[in-house]
C-alpha cells in the first residue's frame, strides 16, 4: 500500500496564535502516526510562489492521512489556524512504481 502525504503551503499572519494550532495538532498527529519530513525549513524557489512555511508529513496510507484531517483532535487544532493563516494543504499518494536507477 502506498503511504499518503500531507503536503501544505502556508502564510502565517499571527505567529503567537499560530503556536496553538501547532500544539493542539500535536495530538491528531500522534493518534494518525505522521512522521515530518519537511518542516518549516528553508526553501529555494524555481517556479511559482510559495508561502513562507511548508511541510511535508507521510502517513501510512492515504486513508490515514485523511482520517488525521477529518478527526476531532485536528478539527480542533485547525480552528485556531484558520483566522491567522491562509493554507494550501493536500494530501498525495506516494509512489511506489519503477525509479530512474531501476
Amino acid at each position: 500500500m502506498a503511504k499518503g502525504y500531507w503536503i501544505a503551503s502556508v502564510s502565517v499572519a499571527d505567529p503567537e496564535t499560530y503556536k496553538k494550532y501547532v500544539e493542539g495538532s500535536a495530538a491528531a498527529f500522534k493518534k494518525y502516526g505522521a512522521k515530518f519530513i519537511a518542516r518549516g525549513g528553508e526553501i529555494t524557489t524555481l517556479e511559482g510562489s510559495p508561502r513562507a512555511r511548508n511541510v511535508v508529513i507521510e502517513f501510512d496510507s492515504v486513508e490515514t492521512a485523511l482520517a488525521c484531517y477529518k478527526s476531532p483532535e485536528y478539527s480542533a487544532a485547525k480552528a485556531h489556524r484558520e483566522p491567522v493563516a491562509e493554507a494550501d494543504i493536500f494530501i498525495m499518494e506516494g509512489y511506489t512504481g519503477p525509479q530512474p536507477n531501476d
